[in-house]
């Protein structure tokens, strides 16, 4: 058996690459203002964290086929909630949009997520939402 690529990664990518396209991807999915933010920030300490989502997250994750943009932020959005990780909804929310995800849907996804979340996660997520949608 022949050892396969990183996950999602096109067979022959160079890390280089994997990390030109992760960044592609990230920018279209966060914007050039966050990602100059995240750059821009970027210290000894996180360089070798910021090259790893951006190859592995980025590069590699978002850019599989097997799902759209939309379902990755709908996936996104439910673990974000599930696992508390409440500093990066405001982020995804905005991401969500730009996938095409409208206000609508988003309110559907914090309804059934906080089905199996649970209530205090989707009041917060509704929280941060208003006021990510009030921008």
């Amino acid at each position: 058996m022949t050892a396969s690529p990183p996950s999602g990664a096109e067979p022959g990518l160079s890390d280089g690459e994997r990390h030109a396209q992760g960044m592609v991807v990230r920018r279209e999915v966060l914007s050039d203002a966050h990602v100059d933010r995240a750059i821009a920030n970027t210290t000894e300490l996180t360089a070798d964290f910021q090259d790893f989502i951006t190859r592995v997250a980025w590069g590699d994750i978002w850019s599989r086929p097997g799902l759209d943009r939309r379902g990755r932020s709908i996936a996104v959005l439910t673990a974000l909630m599930a696992l508390g990780h409440h500093e990066e909804l405001a982020m995804h929310f905005r991401a969500a949009l730009r996938n095409g995800l409208t206000v609508g849907e988003i309110r559907e996804v914090i309804l059934q997520a906080g089905l199996y979340c649970g209530v205090p996660a989707a009041n917060t997520a509704f929280r941060i939402a208003a006021e990510v949608f009030e921008q």
